[in-house]
């Protein structure tokens, strides 16, 4: 039996330059600031410093922007 009323999330992952966990926290806690309902995290031990971001809707436009913001590159991992 299928469940008709799952909520569907989408996950974005981002290739970052982020190498430390100070700026890392920095970036989650402003990307929390406009996205407060999704789940983001950094994995820094991952050679392409993935950022990870789960939610109802993504918008990659702001999310590229706001790492931007903080100086640093991030591409969407294909």
């Amino acid at each position: 039996m299928h469940n008709t009323n799952a909520i569907v999330k989408m996950v974005e992952v981002y290739k970052t330059d982020v190498t430390t966990m100070e700026l890392a926290s920095s970036i989650v806690h402003r990307l929390l600031a406009a996205f407060p309902l999704h789940r983001i995290n950094f994995d820094l031990h991952d050679c392409d410093n993935i950022l990870r971001v789960e939610g109802d809707t993504i918008c990659n436009e702001t999310i590229i922007s706001i790492l931007n913001a903080h100086g640093c590159e991030c591409h969407v991992l294909e």
